[in-house]
């Protein structure tokens, strides 16, 4: 009698998996030699939805068609586009609908955000952000400290954790708030950490900040999508995000934002303002005074992007089919059989970044080699050849993340024994 081996193990408990047959509904790509690649990116750029095509097709078919009148008269009138998406958005941001706008771009957004939520005045100028932030949102802090005539190297607060490179303890997080105290105005955290994955409480984080009076917002490019998000019940006051990632709309495509209802009904709350952010009823008249939208649409500046907001759509029906509990279930085994596997190697050779605790992650998982970038170059070169796509940061981090919309236990073996392979030829 053949005893069963790991892999056809794996196999089946994927053909057990209620949300297997999401797979087929996405592309799968190639590897450079032909190969269908085992695609562990999605934490980078998401693989494209199937149905993503037709939409865009039927945007470009209303445009010959119908020219400006698609405005109006196109199978999805134009003229309220964004509007479709807010009921998915609302659903994985955990908020509701009209909190929820699709718009710009996610560091656009934050500029926008942040002309409205970072107001220095008297003693409180300081943001507080992590160490090794993602650069673009380093970039935008920075730029917004400098342009209310503020020096960032005094303002800009960036906290390291206790081991350098490791992870964040919230406790960390929570005593540097209480520090900064009357001299903080915003804290800017992201809901999952871009380089190592880790993953954070946000309503923990809000109620710090709320504590010693400053504001609260997110970036949550790495997580919405991902975990499962409360931003209204935490009471985030604003939250941004790209949609190219675990949302799967495709490159570049359009972002979002999340503007607490408190906030958006606030009467003369300054934010930098376009028409497309006017009250719909009267946007129109082209009236000089600014009558703001209601919720997060009065953040909005221009009308949204037509052909990059066909996938979002597109996506988000797969969101609804699935359910974000459902694909939270799945994340959670599959990271916690690749802990599994991973830790079958030894731990000689790898070190896992991320944190092990299942509420201290999402689905992406952060590894560092011995040997250091070399090795580590020399690991993911190999794997490359393999037929795997995933992903380098310097300087010696391999970042893998298997998505539960598309990836399967299998997957997860693949890598792990391709993983042993690459090992044992670079050591």
């Amino acid at each position: 009698m053949k005893l069963r081996g790991p892999r056809q193990q794996a196999r089946e408990r994927d053909a057990v998996d209620p949300l297997r047959h999401y797979r087929s509904r996405f592309a799968q790509p190639l590897a450079r030699d032909g190969r269908e690649a085992v695609y562990l990116c999605g934490h980078s750029l998401g693989l494209m939805p199937l149905a993503a095509r037709a939409l865009v097709l039927e945007e470009l078919e209303d445009w010959a068609r119908l020219g400006v009148l698609g405005h109006h008269e196109s199978r999805r009138p134009w003229i309220d586009y964004a509007d479709a998406a807010r009921e998915g958005l609302a659903l994985l941001a955990g908020a509701q609908p009209v909190d929820v706008v699709a718009m710009n771009s996610l560091t656009a957004n934050l500029h926008l955000m942040m002309a409205s939520f970072y107001r220095p005045t008297g003693k409180r100028t300081r943001v507080l952000i992590e160490a090794g932030a993602f650069s673009s949102d380093r970039h935008a802090v920075a730029s917004q400290i400098e342009w209310h005539g503020l020096d960032p190297a005094r303002e800009l607060v960036e906290l390291r954790p206790r081991d350098a490179g490791g992870t964040l303890a919230a406790e960390d997080l929570e005593a540097a708030i209480r520090d900064c105290g009357e001299h903080l105005a915003l804290v800017l955290w992201p809901g999952v950490q871009y380089l190592t994955g880790q993953a954070f409480d946000c309503g923990r984080i809000v109620r710090a900040a709320h504590a010693v009076g400053a504001l609260c917002g997110f970036d949550h490019a790495h997580a919405i999508g991902n975990i499962p998000l409360e931003l209204e019940a935490d009471g985030a006051d604003f939250a941004v995000w790209c949609s190219y990632k675990y949302l799967n709309a495709g490159p570049g495509a359009v972002g979002g934002a999340f503007v607490h209802p408190r906030h958006s009904a606030q009467e003369g709350l300054p934010r930098l303002a376009g028409w497309w952010g006017h009250d719909p009823a009267s946007r129109f008249a082209m009236q000089p005074g600014f009558v703001p939208a209601p919720g997060a649409a009065g953040w909005a500046v221009s009308n949204p992007p037509i052909l990059s907001t066909a996938p979002l759509l597109a996506a988000l029906e797969i969101f609804r089919s699935a359910g974000p509990q459902a694909l939270r279930r799945k994340s959670v085994e599959l990271t916690a059989y690749a802990d599994a596997l991973l830790a079958a190697l030894g731990g000689q050779d790898i070190e896992q970044v991320t944190p092990t605790q299942l509420t201290g992650r999402g689905c992406q998982l952060s590894l560092r080699f011995r040997g250091g970038r070399e090795r580590a170059r020399a690991v993911l070169a190999r794997l490359e050849q393999d037929a795997f796509l995933l992903d380098f940061r310097e300087p010696d981090i391999l970042r893998i993340a298997p998505v539960p919309l598309y990836n399967g236990f299998e997957d997860v073996w693949c890598f792990v024994d391709g993983l042993r392979t690459a090992l044992e030829a670079t050591a």
